[in-house]
Order: C-alpha cells, then structure tokens, then sequence
C-alpha cells in the first residue's frame, strides 16, 4: 500500500462550463467528502493524478496539499469514483473520501488469478473484484490467488483468498471466484459447431419457404 501527496487547488466555479476550463488548464474537476462537512471542489493536476491511478491503483490513500485563495491545508482522501470519459479516455471527475489514520473502510480490490491449472483444463474467473475492510493506508491494491497445477473441478471461493493481515473480507465467503474445469475436446468443439450451423441453415430454409 503507498501513500502518496498532491498538490491540489480549490475551485471557485462549478458547472459544466468551468469543467471544460479546469480541464483545458491540465486539470481534473474533484469534490471532496466526508464526515459531515461540507464537500469541497477542487482541482486535480490530470497527469500527476493519472500516474497516481496508473502506478498505485485506486485504493490509495492520497495526501492532498490544498493551495489556493488564500487556503492552506492538507488532508487525507481515498478516490472512491474515477468517472472516464468512454471515447477518448481521460479523466473527468474525481469523487474523493476523507479518511484519517486509523479509520477502518471498505473498498472493491481487484483479484488477480495466477499460475498455470493442470493439463487439460481451462479457468474461468467469476468475479473480478471482491469487498475488504482495512485501516485506509493499510488497503491492498489486489489479492493473488494462484491456481497452480489445479485439477478439474477445482473452485476457488471468496474465503480462500490469501488476505493481509488486518485485512477483512466483506463480500460472501461462499462467492464463487474462479473455477477449473476440462476443456472441451477438439471432436466436442466440432459438434458444437456444425450443431448450430446446421439450426442456423434450417432456420433460414424456413424463412426463404415463407
């Protein structure tokens, strides 16, 4: 787990006009919440921000050192929402939680399969993410769960995740994380094939007597 600093500045204006100019500056529209204050808008540098996500993932406890109109401040923020544009993949808004040294959250961390199943066998992941609890600079950035040499018919639950210490799983022990099973022969693959080309040809010799 890293714990990282960015300097960041306050906003003054808010709507969809000053976010294309905080944008244009290099900069990432963020409110910051929590603890029953008042959210505070702020403003991201974009590519120190991007490095952040890129090289720490998002479970990162970030301190901010806020700069700007006459404000001096640091605080500690988890980003709890990344929103990213879905055409031309930059960052939009940050949603941030204030957290303190201590404080217990919880957060969706990646789950990782590693390792090579038995001969004869594919895996197929489940889930990709599951729930934990930590003190907020004690938060993972993934858990591994290897599946080295695995047979047939192995399942791989949420409870047999290797957890750090001081780490608690929230979601369901009993959810189904990944499981091995025997691939499909080559004469199965083929049978499936020519079956649903054949429903596929009588389907459409239905349509044409129609």
């Amino acid at each position: 787990m890293s714990e990282v600093r960015l300097t960041v500045e306050p906003r003054t204006e808010f709507g969809k006009g000053a976010a294309r100019r905080t944008r244009r500056a290099g900069k990432i529209p963020a409110v910051l919440y929590g603890y029953g204050s008042d959210p505070r808008h702020l403003a991201l540098p974009a590519i120190e921000f991007a490095r952040v996500i890129r090289e720490h993932g998002q479970n990162t406890v970030i301190t901010l050192d806020i700069n700007g109109n006459g404000e001096s401040a640091s605080q500690m923020a988890l980003p709890r929402a990344v929103a990213v544009h879905p055409l031309k993949n930059y960052i939009e808004h940050v949603d941030l939680l204030v957290v303190k040294r201590g404080e217990k959250v919880v957060v969706d961390v990646p789950v990782t399969i590693t390792g090579q199943p038995g001969p004869g066998t594919l895996v197929t992941q489940e889930v990709d993410t599951v729930q934990v609890q930590a003190e907020a600079t004690k938060l993972p950035d993934e858990l591994e769960v290897s599946v080295e040499g695995a047979a047939a018919g192995t399942q791989i639950l949420a409870s047999q995740l290797p957890l750090p210490a001081e780490v608690e799983l929230v979601t369901d022990p009993e959810m189904l994380i990944a499981a091995v099973s025997e691939a499909p022969s080559e004469a199965t693959m083929e049978a499936t094939v020519d079956t649903e080309g054949a429903g596929v040809v009588e389907e459409k010799s239905e349509s044409e007597e129609q």
